[in-house]
């Protein structure tokens, strides 16, 4: 039996990947928003185990509080695999970082970063005696790595996700059983994300042009498309050996 964990399962990539990683084999818990009446009844059809959660995690502690819980009520023994995939984010104000107002800076940071890093710790305590082999896998972004003018507080956010994957990844790989940690960004995905962007304020949002453009010229991937690369990535025998990665890596 596997466990798998997926946080933002409502939509876009995260909807994708938790229909995807359905099966009879696996118990998967989604913690969203907003639970999915056709998850659902799509993991009944299948005889899947599906847990869900209806949480925000703008109040990553006491949801990482009650994963930790949750996970020291299960029997590790049961599990020969245990997989953690902080997929949630918010794309944040579009626009100058001065224009943009405290709260939406701070939800941005809070469920992009802080809960990842929350939720990261309680995975890797609870199960810390398993003997299961257990990954912890962060959705990244190109933006990480490229100016994106317009879009401060993400391109901070995904910098800070794949750089705490490094350290995270060093501390674990001194630790017996350490988990396989992995920061992954997944390509330009055609989600809801990428629709707000690109009908934002183009006086405002300087960057607009360009994610017009990424549609109209075919750039982006399905969600669906997307989370089978992710999940194939996830299941390489290499997974964890470079702590930053994107699915395009051979």
């Amino acid at each position: 039996m596997e466990l798998v964990i997926v946080t933002g399962a409502s939509r876009g990539l995260g909807r994708a990947l938790a229909e995807q990683l359905l099966a009879t084999d696996r118990l998967l818990l989604t913690i969203s928003r907003r639970p999915d009446p056709s998850l659902e009844a799509t993991a009944t059809a299948r005889g899947a185990r599906l847990e869900q959660w209806a949480l925000d995690l703008q109040h990553g502690i006491g949801v990482a509080a009650r994963l930790e819980a949750w996970l020291r009520g299960l029997d590790g023994a049961r599990f020969g695999a245990a997989t953690l995939i902080n997929n949630a984010a918010l794309v944040g104000p579009a626009g100058p970082l001065q224009d943009a107002g405290a709260e939406a800076i701070a939800a941005a940071l809070r469920v992009g970063l802080e809960a990842p890093a929350q939720l990261g710790a309680a995975f890797l305590r609870a199960t810390d005696g398993w003997r299961a082999a257990r990954k912890l896998l962060n959705i990244s972004s190109g933006a990480a790595h490229v100016v994106i003018p317009g879009s401060a507080v993400y391109c901070a956010v995904k910098a800070g996700l794949d750089h705490l994957s490094r350290v995270m990844s060093a501390d674990e790989a001194s630790r017996p059983n350490g988990a396989k940690i992995v920061s992954l960004a997944p390509g330009i995905i055609d989600t809801d994300m990428q629709v707000e962007l690109r009908g934002a304020d183009p006086m405002r949002f300087a960057s607009q042009p360009r994610f017009l453009a990424m549609k109209t010229s075919g750039q982006l991937a399905t969600a669906e498309a997307a989370a089978g690369r992710v999940l194939a990535y996830l299941a390489r025998p290499d997974f964890g050996a470079k702590p930053v990665a994107d699915v395009r890596d051979t």
